[in-house]
């Protein structure tokens, strides 16, 4: 896994990546046919965090206009390459704007593989400045983790080279360039990457048409001219428009039929709390790590950046014709990021169907850690400035080394700033606690974890062992304008 910065398989990448970016947009963007809708359950106003926004808010008057989701293409990482790049692409219905993508896709293809597999990717830096890919939750080399110690500069390339060894979940992909994450992310850059194993294959969960990846992200639209504008905001940047999968205000036909859909929050900062229109309760099968011991029924569910959830949906009671809308409401607990109110994705039952589906009783096992040999303690401080016990981070700095194969507790302490989601890389972690603020560990908290939400005035312990990889990792707050301030340190397994 080395950057490399000449050759021809590099250069010819870079062409075709260029002279292709057209054709793969245009093939993956359904036509522009939109269809407008009041808010559910609406007084005829725009969510609030729409308001005054004109055309470049979902419309005015009240009335919004739907445009069908995108769904990113599948892809193998057997022998990918991948160009991180300026593009175009269509926010709906036609509205070309402009941002970073993958293959010129925003958001990029979704990657898929067995576990077992081998991963063999090659990412072509496009851009004006240097980047990475981190492969948010995929367990790997040092080398491949693509952390900001292995950026690699404007028109280089870096070979990721790994075996996927993890039980099946739901992961994702973005840039991780020290004081550029925020920006590039922003932009576009990010994509799903799903992991399946044959434990998972044989609980008959929906698959097919009825497994649907959604990277959702809020965007600031310039107000005259409808572009995305990355302004700098040191508590972090939130957008005044919601997307999934790169659509703004976007409807899906659904059957009468059970579905799955795979969530990952990919925005900066935004702490989104999620409910269906209608009330009806979801029923929660993974998270970060992987499928949960067993499902949990939730009416409500909180998600900060960079968390992954894994649910499911039942259109089978709703007439042909209903819609539902997912929202995301104003928080009662966040101290940033949660006043907007966005209708954010409308399910439109479309087709009446007869597919056989259930929701098994156990979905995995899950084992304990037990009990930790030693507990260290983290506390997240932005004011002035964004530190993990008082140190802004330093590339070259090692914190402290963890010793492989032992299991510790991990205590993570809000002190000042936002709601700061804690990630850890090289490792997935079990919460055990969280004390003041709310107060609890929430159902979609259970299992495997490698985002945690400290909120105002938490203190949240987790147990964590790192049993697959030696070398150099990092633990950062995954507010991506923190992070690119300093929340990040580095430590040693050793």
């Amino acid at each position: 896994m080395k950057p490399q910065s000449e050759g021809m398989s590099r250069r010819t990448f870079l062409r075709a990546a260029a002279a292709s970016a057209g054709a793969l947009a245009a093939g993956s963007l359904y036509a522009c046919d939109g269809e407008p809708d009041t808010p559910t359950g609406s007084t005829g106003q725009l969510p609030a965090g729409l308001r005054g926004y004109g055309d470049y808010g979902g419309g005015s008057g009240g009335t919004v206009t739907r445009y069908p989701l995108r769904i990113p293409p599948v892809v193998s990482p057997a022998s990918l390459m991948l160009a991180a790049q300026p593009t175009t692409y269509d926010l709906g219905g036609g509205q070309l704007r402009h941002g970073l993508g993958y293959n010129a896709m925003v958001p990029g293809p979704t990657i898929r593989a067995a576990r077992g597999a081998a991963a063999h990717i090659v990412v072509a830096n496009g851009l004006a400045e240097p980047t990475s890919v981190h492969w948010h939750g995929m367990q790997v080399p040092t080398a491949a983790d693509g952390m900001p110690q292995e950026a690699f500069a404007a028109g280089a390339s870096y070979t990721y080279d790994f075996v996927i060894n993890q039980r099946a979940c739901m992961n994702w992909y973005h840039p991780h360039p020290h004081m550029l994450t925020g920006k590039q992310a922003y932009l576009g850059l990010a994509g799903a990457f799903i992991v399946n194993d044959p434990q998972e294959l044989t609980l008959g969960l929906p698959s097919g048409a009825y497994e649907v990846p959604l990277v959702i992200r809020d965007v600031e639209l310039d107000y005259g001219t409808g572009e995305p504008v990355y302004s700098f905001d040191h508590d972090g940047v939130l957008g005044n428009v919601p997307t999934v999968n790169g659509t703004r205000d976007p409807r899906l036909d659904v059957d009468t039929a059970l579905y799955r859909f795979r969530i990952v929050t990919a925005g900066n900062s935004r702490i989104w709390h999620f409910s269906l229109s209608n009330g009806a309760p979801v029923t929660i099968i993974g998270n970060d790590g992987g499928l949960l011991e067993a499902p949990a029924s939730v009416t409500a569910w909180d998600m900060g950046p960079g968390e992954r959830l894994d649910v499911l949906v039942d259109f089978r009671g709703l007439a042909v014709g209903t819609s539902v809308m997912l929202r995301s409401s104003s928080s009662r607990w966040d101290n940033w990021g949660g006043g907007d109110t966005f209708d954010v994705l409308r399910f439109d039952v479309a087709r009446q169907v007869s597919v056989p589906a259930t929701i098994p009783a156990v979905l995995s096992n899950i084992p304990t850690l037990g009990a930790p040999v030693k507990t260290r303690e983290f506390v997240f401080s932005g004011w002035r400035d964004h530190t993990i016990n008082g140190k802004v981070f330093s590339p070259t700095r090692i914190d402290f080394q963890v010793p492989f194969g032992v299991t510790e507790l991990w205590r993570f302490v809000w002190d000042r700033g936002a709601t700061h989601p804690v990630h850890v890389h090289g490792t997935s972690f079990q919460v055990q606690s969280r004390r003041y603020g709310r107060g609890q560990v929430y159902p979609w908290e259970r299992g495997w974890k490698d985002t945690v939400l400290v909120g105002d005035g938490e203190t949240v312990e987790v147990l964590l062992r790192f049993d697959q990889f030696r070398g150099r990792y990092m633990m950062h707050c995954h507010n991506l304008e923190h992070e690119d301030t300093g929340m990040m340190l580095n430590f040693q397994v050793v």
